[in-house]
């Protein structure tokens, strides 16, 4: 390991409580003084679209092969954001979204969704990776949405919606740049018109609003990490373009949305390394018709602080921490494909989250794996385990998903002694590899705490272990956190809880609490 060994002999300087059910902050966008600083949510939250519903704003966000899928948040200020629900209760019944015979959806799935309201219903169109595009639908953004599916794949699918009910999907893709406009039935379920009506070279993740006499469509240019804006009198066309922002001055892949008192604000991914991809806010004022970024006296980029576009509202977060107390899990956690139901459960004993070990050789194609997103700049997740449920050949435990994957995980030997151990997983292009592990340490007691830390500012992760939750023991040195679209998961680093076993039976681990803090 990097900065350290793997004997794990080393007492860690903490003396930290493990801590109660209550979602802690880690982040605050919302500074309490009338101005908040990006990101918004210092998280994973890519590919935004963001609307206005009357008084309400919803956003979308990818969320690829985990599941449920597609996330929601709500915000009444476009600062402080919950999360909400998820259009997607599980993905399709395919094999590699069942992690079968080999196969895995990790890059893959939902991802680049659409978000729309008109006449009472709520719509987002989503291509999921090799299929064709769907149009989800529901009267309640908390669902259940209902689906059908075009005749043909809208990469980056931009759902639009005149006043009259007219539906269009605008959709590029970057290595092309040609921008086609789909005008939709009066049902949004079938193709009638189909035509070119723009190029912008390396264009992508289209999107369209109107304002007065003008529609304007926002793309990603990723060859260039930037967004434009073209606007015409009609959807057809002639489109003049500008740039707008790139990621050294806010981010690429956004547009605007508007407030009730008329105002007009700008969302834009930004690529923030390891911790993923990030959301941030800019005020939006107009010039001739275009918008323009920023403030008049620093235009064209987005300010690391600004006036909050809507005052009055408290601070709020998505939810983190959890004690399992609940039938349901939160919304917090997805698992990392469809979950095999038969070997989860919070009510086999209330008041934990009990998972029994699924059938893989190693974490990468292990089943159940319950993720949630990692948070920055530097946060400290804890869990409390029972382990006296854990058999031989289990191997149980928590740690860091993506490119790279780092678990302490407790496991037994036929004679029932328990050990943990430490492996660093990288992802590589021919496959998952470890790249470092630990000899196994003997652990004897039935409680377990499993601390992480996770420094977004350096890019390092550790793991630590304890008997009592107060005196921590160091399992290893420092590993990397980092972000990898073509090897990794394509999303920012992701804490899990994971158990599985190459010849499962009828071990099973117990999950009293998760909670998160910001690291001290």
């Amino acid at each position: 390991m990097r900065g350290g060994t793997m004997t794990g002999v080393a007492v860690l300087a903490m003396a930290l409580a493990a801590g109660g059910p209550a979602s802690a902050q880690v982040w605050r966008s919302d500074q309490g003084d009338g101005t908040y600083r990006n990101p918004l949510l210092f998280a994973d939250y890519p590919d935004p679209d963001i609307i206005r519903v009357g008084s309400d704003y919803y956003f979308v966000t990818t969320t690829f092969a985990n599941a449920p899928g597609l996330t929601l948040l709500h915000s009444k200020d476009l600062v402080n954001w919950r999360l909400f629900s998820h259009v997607v209760p599980r993905l399709d019944d395919r094999p590699d979204y069942r992690l079968d015979n080999g196969k895995d959806a990790y890059r893959r799935g939902l991802f680049a969704a659409s978000l729309r309201y008109h006449d009472g219903t709520f719509y987002v169109a989503v291509t999921p990776v090799g299929q064709n595009t769907r149009i989800y639908r529901s009267r309640d953004p908390r669902g259940p949405w209902v689906m059908n599916e075009l005749d043909r794949e809208a990469f980056d699918p931009g759902l639009f919606i005149e006043p009259d009910g007219t539906a269009y999907i605008a959709t590029a893709i970057g290595s092309d740049g040609t921008i086609r406009l789909l005008k939709l039935d009066p049902g949004l379920r079938r193709v009638v018109d189909d035509r070119k009506v723009h190029y912008n070279a390396g264009a992508e993740g289209s999107k369209i609003i109107r304002r007065g006499q003008y529609y304007y469509l926002f793309n990603a240019i990723p060859r260039r990490l930037g967004l434009t804006v073209s606007r015409a009198h009609s959807l057809y066309g002639p489109w003049e373009t500008r740039p707008q922002v790139d990621d050294r001055s806010g981010g690429h892949q956004g547009a605007l949305v508007d407030t009730a008192d008329g105002k007009w604000v700008g969302f834009v991914m930004l690529d923030a390394g390891s911790i993923g991809r990030t959301t941030n806010l800019s005020p939006v004022f107009w010039q001739d018709d275009w918008p323009v970024w920023g403030t008049p006296d620093a235009p064209g980029r987005v300010p690391e602080r600004a006036a909050k576009p809507i005052a009055g509202f408290p601070f709020a977060e998505p939810a983190t921490s959890d004690d399992f107390s609940s039938a349901k899990l939160g919304q917090q956690w997805q698992w990392n494909h469809n979950p095999d139901d038969t070997r989860w459960s919070l009510t086999q004993r209330p008041g934990f989250l009990r998972l029994r070990p699924t059938r893989a050789d190693g974490l990468w194609r292990a089943r159940n794996t319950l993720t949630q997103k990692a948070q920055g700049p530097r946060s400290r997740a804890e869990v409390k385990l029972d382990i006296s449920g854990i058999a031989a050949g289990d191997r149980c435990g928590f740690g860091t998903f993506g490119q790279y994957s780092a678990t302490l995980a407790v496991s037994r030997d036929d004679r029932g002694a328990a050990r943990l151990a430490m492996d660093v997983i990288e992802s590589t292009e021919t496959g998952p590899v470890v790249k470092d592990r630990a000899p196994p340490i003997a652990f004897a007691g039935s409680t377990l705490w499993i601390g992480l830390d996770l420094d977004f500012t350096t890019d390092q992760g550790r793991l630590s272990y304890s008997r009592d939750g107060k005196r921590w023991v160091a399992a290893g040195g420092a590993f990397p956190l980092a972000f990898a679209w073509r090897t990794g998961t394509f999303q920012g680093q992701q804490m899990v809880l994971s158990c599985y076993n190459a010849k499962p039976g009828n071990g099973y681990l117990d999950i009293d609490r998760f909670t998160l803090r910001a690291a001290r």
